[in-house]
């Protein structure tokens, strides 16, 4: 499979904390990875630096074919890398349609950003049915979809997704990962899935990654990280007792 994003050998420091230790992973055009860890073990710097947000010592951040290593953030959004930030982020204040809004702002292609508008009304008929609603209202799990949404809006080949399911219902997380697979599926974005619930991020993953003290620790296919004991009780919060 071509790498969409490939992420070579990468060095992040803040101050003089080594944050990520060359970090070496690569996500696929169409598909989906997810990036494990505890606490402190450099998802979320990584997802940062993918996304322009902290500056690269040494390595390099590939696109789509493009060095992106010191580009800025405006620039990956137009190149095709959107994001669903941690604990979604909507703006409470504004209407659904006014958030969805904000994921075009790089665009100025208006004709094409209202079909997409009425695409994601379809594709998320919960939205549309609270479109002019504001966001600050809507469920936990209505403001998912609408930050999937939110990012869909830039037209991404590629969506970096820092912990979906924080603080859903075990009901609500199971229709955000069907979600997640069914954009996959059906609109061919790539996905990389920053999570601490390894078992659920596997189970919709071809592939994982396994972060510890900002160190790539294990790779591998996401069956084989699932049926690993001993990865299972290091790093993925099993003890298997």
């Amino acid at each position: 499979m071509t790498a969409l994003l490939s992420l070579d050998a990468v060095d992040v420091y803040y101050g003089p904390f080594h944050a990520l230790r060359g970090v070496t992973l690569e996500v696929g055009e169409g598909e989906i990875v997810s990036l494990l860890g505890g606490n402190a073990s450099g998802k979320s710097t990584t997802m940062k630096t993918i996304l322009g947000l902290n500056r690269v010592k040494a390595g390099t951040v590939t696109f789509a074919g493009s060095d992106l290593t010191h580009r800025p953030t405006a620039t990956r959004v137009r190149a095709g890398i959107a994001s669903v930030p941690e604990a979604r982020r909507v703006f409470p204040q504004l209407t659904v349609d006014e958030n969805l809004l904000t994921g075009a702002h790089t665009r100025r292609d208006r004709t094409a950003i209202a079909e997409d508008l009425e695409r994601m009304r379809t594709h998320f008929p919960r939205l549309a049915e609270r479109r002019r609603q504001e966001a600050g209202t809507l469920s936990g799990g209505e403001q998912q979809m609408l930050a999937f949404a939110r990012a869909l809006m830039s037209r991404p080949r590629l969506i970096c997704m820092d912990e979906p399911t924080m603080g859903l219902s075990p009901k609500l997380v199971d229709q955000v990962l069907d979600e997640i697979a069914r954009l996959n599926t059906e609109l061919g974005v790539a996905v990389l899935l920053v999570e601490q619930q390894a078992e659920l991020a596997l189970s919709i993953a071809s592939r994982g990654y396994v972060l510890a003290t900002g160190e790539i620790v294990v790779e591998g296919a996401a069956a084989d990280l699932l049926d690993d004991t001993r990865i299972q009780e290091a790093y993925l919060g099993k003890n298997g007792g």
